[in-house]
This record gives structure tokens, C-alpha cells and sequence, in this order.
């Protein structure tokens, strides 16, 4: 049996700043091993966005100017993200698509700029500092480590029902003081990582696959993912 799994790349045309489109490929990558594909719709200003429709949703980072552009357009989609979010879809969210997921954020220039309030953090700035460099992280849940490159001004403070992705090994993470990274909230995966996250943290790839194909094929059979390593997927083209 094939499978097919339809992705909405939120803003890729403006929030795509580090490749975040690499997360989706890697997700390509790994889905052949279970004869599965992934279509890409790009999702951006004055686009609906039908939370039927998509078995995964990527939201990226962008440039100060670029994210306050979206920021305005993404209270057209509050509800819709919202209700994809609380019935479980899965979705990852890096840098700035991390942020406006929350409350709010404070911009460079020391601007509000509302998010849509789907998870309860919220975001600040700080002054004439950025975190910058690789970062080392442990999910306390699986016991997985994952590698990235950290580059923001913001520091991030979780909320309600919000989890870590991970613990900083090293690194900064969201805030620089609480020794947290990113966040998780039911199937909604938010991090700083840029890289992209994915491609270098292959368990993670696999785990938020495995979300999206069971949750579209509750009967499906995807064990070959679990048993899945990169001398198997070696000669496995990827097709853009």
C-alpha cells in the first residue's frame, strides 16, 4: 500500500530564512522507506488555511520585517491553526513560526507584536544580545539528544501545558536561564533549531512522520520507520 500525506507550508515564500523547507524534505527522505509521499501546499498572505486538509503543517523563521508582516496576516488563521492544533495535527514550528504560535513577542525595536495564542508562551527581547552557536539538547521523555544552530534575539518563557523539547546540554535554548529548548504541546513540536532541525536529527524526523502518517492510517504499518538507519536510506534519492 502507498500513502500520501499533504503538507501546508505556512509563509514558506516569507518565512524560509534558514531552508526551514529542508524539514519537509527530510520528512520525504524517511517516508520512502514506507512507500509514503508528502504534496506541499505553500500557505501565505490572504490564504485560507483548511484545518481538514493537512496531515502536517511547517511554520519557519524570517527577518524582523518579514515577521511583522505575517504576524498581522496570521490573526486571519487563528481559528483554523487553533482547532488543527488542539485535534492533535502535527506541526513544527521553528524561530519566528515558534514565537507567533505564542501569546506575543517583543520585536527588535521593542514593538508587541501579537501572536495567535494557540500555546501559552510568550516571548521577549533582549538587549544588544543574540544567542548565537551550536546547541546540544536531551528530550527527558525519550532520552534522545538533538543538534542544532541557535540564532535569536528572543527569549522564550512556556506556559500551561507546555514541555520542553529538550533540556540544554549546550547552549542557550529559549530564554538563556530556565535550561529549556523549544516546546511541546500534544503533537505541535516548536524549537530554535535551525539547520534545518530534521535533517540533522533524524529520531525526531521519524517520530513526527510516524505522527502524521498514523494519524491520517491508524491501521497502517510503519514499523519499518522504527527500524529504519542511515546505511538502509543511503542511495534513497529525495525528489524536490
Amino acid at each position: 500500500m502507498t500513502y500520501t500525506l499533504k503538507a501546508a507550508h505556512l509563509y514558506g515564500d516569507l518565512m524560509n530564512t534558514y531552508g526551514d523547507i529542508g524539514n519537509i524534505l527530510a520528512m520525504r527522505y524517511y517516508a520512502q522507506a514506507v512507500d509514503a509521499t508528502i504534496d506541499i501546499d505553500l500557505i501565505s498572505l490572504d490564504d485560507a488555511f483548511d484545518p481538514d486538509k493537512y496531515d502536517f503543517v511547517l511554520f519557519g523563521g524570517g527577518q524582523d520585517y518579514e515577521q511583522t508582516i505575517v504576524s498581522k496576516d496570521l490573526q486571519t488563521k487563528k481559528a483554523p491553526l487553533t482547532e488543527y492544533i488542539e485535534n492533535g495535527g502535527p506541526f513544527l514550528a521553528i524561530c519566528g513560526g515558534f514565537q507567533m504560535l505564542g501569546h506575543y513577542y517583543i520585536g527588535a525595536d521593542g514593538e508587541k507584536i501579537a501572536g495567535i495564542g494557540a500555546l501559552d508562551h510568550y516571548t521577549l527581547s533582549q538587549d544588544h544580545n543574540r544567542f548565537i552557536g551550536n546547541i546540544t539538547i536531551e528530550n527527558e521523555e525519550t532520552g534522545q539528544t538533538y543538534y542544532g544552530f541557535e540564532n535569536h534575539n528572543g527569549t522564550t518563557f512556556l506556559g500551561n501545558g507546555e514541555r520542553p523539547l529538550g533540556k540544554v546540554v549546550q547552549g542557550n535554548g529559549n530564554n538563556g536561564q530556565d535550561a529549556t529548548e523549544g516546546v511541546i504541546y500534544k503533537n505541535t513540536f516548536g524549537s530554535y533549531f535551525h539547520g534545518p532541525i530534521l535533517a540533522r536529527n533524524e529520531a525526531l524526523a521519524k517520530r513526527i512522520l510516524k505522527l502524521s502518517l498514523l494519524r491520517k492510517y491508524p491501521d497502517g504499518n510503519f514499523d519499518a520507520l522504527d527500524k529504519l538507519t542511515e546505511d538502509l536510506t543511503k542511495n534513497v534519492v529525495v525528489k524536490p
